[in-house]
């Protein structure tokens, strides 16, 4: 029987209960693991690998195995609206159509990488949907909702999060939403 993720990562990393080991997250996520429903395991991570790409060579796992999260801006009106999407690796969100229309907006664009680090209170390369400012919307992908075991960001480069999908989609306001990304290649 195939391993699972849990088990593979932990044959490289030790993984913890995240509420545990609140040093090993952005103090936003921490704060905000309280909201989510489910387990919720931190692990340790070289800082060099954080990037999905770089973690995913290094544990040999398949992308479906991590969730990325992208923040999207527009406005109407003069007001922002800014949301945080959750796509697996092997996909991308679709900005240009689904997330724009989503948000309503006439042009959708990724948020500037300072302001996300400055907004989020999250280091760019582990930003994560747990802990982001109330405003921002969460918007999850329907196949993201459905997976057993997702890795995503700690909010620190240093850390990743392990949790299945439902655990993630149960936090307060977050939307799972069909076709919210396309498949790569």
């Amino acid at each position: 029987m195939a391993m699972t993720t849990k088990e593979r990562l932990s044959a490289q990393f030790t993984l913890r209960p995240a509420a545990t080991a609140p040093e090993l997250m952005a103090e936003s996520t921490a704060t905000a693991l309280s909201a989510v429903s489910g387990e919720v395991d931190v692990f340790d991570i070289d800082p060099q690998i954080a990037d999905t790409a770089a973690l995913l060579d290094a544990t040999d796992l398949p992308p479906a195995t991590s969730a990325n999260c992208v923040l999207v801006a527009g406005s109407r009106g003069g007001e922002e609206r800014i949301a945080a999407c959750m796509v697996l690796a092997n996909t991308r969100a679709d900005v240009n159509k689904r997330v724009k229309k989503l948000l309503d907006v006439r042009k959708a664009s990724f948020l500037p990488l300072e302001r996300a680090v400055n907004e989020s209170g999250m280091e760019y390369g582990g930003i994560g949907p747990i802990g982001l400012p109330e405003n921002y919307r969460v918007l999850i992908d329907s196949r993201v909702a459905e997976a057993d075991e997702l890795i995503i960001g700690s909010g620190i480069r240093g850390s990743k999060l392990l949790l299945s999908g439902s655990a993630l989609a149960s936090l307060p306001g977050a939307e799972v939403i069909e076709d919210l990304a396309n498949e790569i290649g």
